[in-house]
């Protein structure tokens, strides 16, 4: 199989990357199934990318249905170290307006039956969460907005906020207002369905993951902006689409260029209870894309 070092998540409205050459359509089968869709491998700006469409290609599945394990685990066949995660979220802070870019460094998991682990079934790991989001890649993702909106020559109104948490539900619903009321309490800065439990499956993973979130509305929450449909966000989301095009490739050409130290690379340095000699073959093989 082809090898990357850059793996990215493509979200609602990110069914496919402009600027990768030479691409590669990759069946990939995993001992977790199948992945969301086909992975293409290719090359932005000379470095080894791999692409997912989270959704699948004509977004067929719901947040819930999207076989996450199965996803992260074919980028780390792939030899993926840094993780881009792009997702449609509605804010809940007067001050992310739509359009605007959120790289949140928190996340609050409210989702529910979600397979969360790789690990269980005959081996145990218990992996930090306590800081998410790789904050080497995050800075990096950041100098890439503004490399791409300081590059714009019109006056986009668009901001970046660096930092924020992100409150991840299962849908497909959109939240009551009492609900959106709720997250706000618990200081979430926007709301989405997708990032949980990736975030935590790429830190097994020991990938270096961080998310590039696009506010499309204000949720419900709001007294005075239109409650949040699909076709509202939708269109914000399509707005932004060809500037997250333009973030994710400088992200990429940063990435490889720098290729920044992360805490994530050793996820399982201090994690691992079942030590792989103590694990039976068949889990070892199992998990054996994750260990080394």
């Amino acid at each position: 199989m082809t090898q990357a070092l850059v793996g990215v998540m493509g979200g609602s409205g990110l069914y496919q990357m402009d600027a990768l050459q030479d691409a590669r359509e990759q069946q990939i089968s995993t001992p977790f199934g199948a992945p969301s869709d086909v992975l293409v491998t290719g090359r932005v700006h000379g470095v080894a990318v791999a692409f997912l469409a989270r959704h699948a290609r004509g977004h067929r599945l719901l947040p819930s249905e999207v076989p996450y394990r199965a996803n992260i685990y074919a980028m780390k066949q792939l030899g993926v170290r840094y993780l881009l995660s792009v997702s449609a979220v509605g804010s809940l802070r007067e001050d992310f307006k739509p359009l605007d870019m959120v790289l949140p460094d928190q996340f609050i998991d409210l989702t529910k039956g979600r397979d969360s682990t790789f690990f269980g079934r005959g081996a145990v790991a218990h992996v930090s969460m306590a800081q998410p989001v790789c904050a080497a890649a995050a800075e990096v993702l950041g100098r890439a907005v503004r490399n791409v909106l300081a590059a714009e020559t019109s006056d986009h109104g668009v901001t970046l906020h660096q930092g924020g948490t992100y409150v991840c539900i299962d849908g497909p619903q959109f939240s009551s207002i009492a609900e959106s009321n709720w997250y706000r309490a618990m200081g979430a800065g926007v709301i989405g369905m997708t990032n949980m439990p990736e975030a935590k499956l790429a830190r097994e993973a020991q990938m270096a993951y961080t998310t590039l979130a696009m506010v499309t509305d204000y949720d419900c929450w709001h007294p005075r902006e239109a409650h949040v449909t699909a076709n509202l966000a939708l269109a914000n989301l399509f707005k932004n689409a060809d500037r997250a095009q333009q973030v994710v490739a400088e992200a990429i050409r940063l990435l490889g260029s720098e290729q920044p130290a992360s805490e994530a690379h050793s996820a399982l340095k201090n994690a691992l209870v079942t030590q792989p000699e103590a694990m039976a073959p068949e889990v070892h093989a199992r998990l054996a894309a994750l260990l080394y």
